[in-house]
């Protein structure tokens, strides 16, 4: 699994790609925990773009609830975007639509966000 980001003045978009499992949630926990840090600092929103990623298991959707947990500890959100078919009906399954804010698409995610996020998205 790699984990790539890119800011959005108070956006950080993180692109997971592969799967999420057993093997690979340690590695997606390591790359999230200091983007998390970087976001809620900036009072801003961690936007999770997964649309690489083809699949996710329970110790993938664990790393989910506790970097939401840790957005929310420090007053800030975490998102996730453009959720593949199999992805989001996991996500469904077990409830985590009630738990994380997912959204259709990256760019509805950073407007949801922030307008100065929007802008320097649209501008990228």
């Amino acid at each position: 699994m790699e984990t790539s980001s890119r800011q959005f003045a108070d956006v950080i978009v993180a692109v997971p790609v592969g799967r999420v499992d057993h093997h690979s949630a340690p590695a997606l926990e390591a790359a999230l925990a200091p983007l998390i840090k970087t976001a809620c600092a900036a009072k801003g929103v961690l936007a999770l773009d997964f649309a690489g990623v083809d699949y996710i298991s329970s110790a993938g959707l664990r790393v989910l609830m506790l970097a939401a947990k840790q957005a929310r500890a420090q007053n800030g959100y975490l998102a996730v975007a453009a959720v593949q078919p199999l992805v989001q009906e996991i996500l469904e399954i077990s409830k985590f639509t009630l738990v994380l804010r997912v959204l259709p698409s990256v760019r509805e995610a950073v407007a949801a966000a922030s307008s100065s996020g929007l802008a320097a998205f649209e501008q990228a």
